[in-house]
């Protein structure tokens, strides 16, 4: 990591550079900096509010966004702890400090950024591969058990990611084509959502076993069937451009629909019609003849 350390006292920040240098670290140390002199990228800003108010504050407003602004103190007041952490400082750490003790928080911090970087990254690509099932007119209630009935194992999961952040729960997450699903299900508690998926799948009896092991569980369970004897609530959330369940063996003209609502938007005619292997004319008449609305 690349590290910067702004500290007066020359003694602690020997010590300080020396321990992360052996660390393997890249230090750049300087004892009372004009901030327009700072061009370089740091992981870590090490700062000592020994320095002006007035200085840290510019500094910490420079380095905020991109780096983990850790303070070196020697007292604790709203001057050198409160107010720099409301500007955007991460942390303090009270002078004298054991050099363990600051590596173990710069260690810690740089996790929490990479987890929440990765936590960005996933959450933005689920927006991303989910953008085309609208669940603007379904809502999934916080109420379980409960069972979603869709065509579509991507729509259930929508509604299920969605249910999680409005509750601020973690998922569980269990197959039940598993052959130990009964035994992953006993071993979690109730501290977030147990999502069951292939509800489909299983055997009556295999069913009802489940029916009797979620009465008090927080679970949600998806089937990409209609299921007729199951006893709590029911939700179903179709997606209209699957227009069979994948359980099922499409007709061609169920194919072709498909295939011209999932791509119209994305290729031309030509390109399309060549793709399904029909012609532009042939194109035309099975959009008139399967009520296919043209997209502009």
């Amino acid at each position: 990591m690349n590290i910067l350390i702004i500290e007066n006292e020359i003694y602690l920040a020997q010590k300080v550079v020396s321990r992360l240098l052996d660390d393997g670290h890249s230090c750049d140390y300087i004892e009372s900096p004009n901030i327009d002199n700072l061009s370089k990228d740091y992981d870590i800003v090490l700062l000592s509010t020994s320095l002006p108010s007035s200085l840290c504050k510019n500094i910490i407003k420079k380095y905020k966004e991109n780096s983990i602004i850790l303070l070196l103190v020697s007292y604790i007041s709203d001057e050198t702890v409160t107010n720099p952490i409301k500007d955007g400082a991460k942390d303090y750490i009270m002078k004298p400090f054991l050099m363990d003790e600051l590596v173990r928080k710069i260690y810690h911090y740089k996790e929490c950024r990479s987890l929440k970087r990765e936590l960005q990254t996933l959450r933005e690509y689920m927006d991303f591969i989910m953008a085309d099932v609208d669940t603007s007119d379904t809502f999934l209630p916080p109420s379980f058990p409960t069972l979603v009935e869709s065509n579509s194992q991507k729509c259930a999961d929508k509604l299920v990611f969605e249910l999680s952040r409005r509750l601020d729960m973690p998922i569980s997450f269990i197959s039940l084509n598993c052959a130990n699903w009964q035994k992953k299900l006993n071993a979690l508690g109730d501290k977030g959502i147990i999502y069951l998926t292939e509800y489909h799948s299983l055997k009556r009896t295999a069913k009802d076993n489940l029916i009797k092991l979620i009465e008090h569980k927080n679970c949600v369970i998806s089937s990409l069937e209609g299921e007729e004897d199951f006893p709590y609530r029911k939700i179903e959330f179709n997606n209209e451009n699957l227009l069979m369940s994948t359980t099922n063996i499409m007709t061609i003209n169920d194919y072709v629909k498909l295939m011209v609502l999932s791509y119209q938007s994305k290729y031309p005619d030509t390109e399309l019609s060549k793709k399904l292997g029909i012609s532009r004319k042939s194109l035309w008449e099975k959009r008139k003849k399967l009520g296919i609305e043209k997209k502009k």
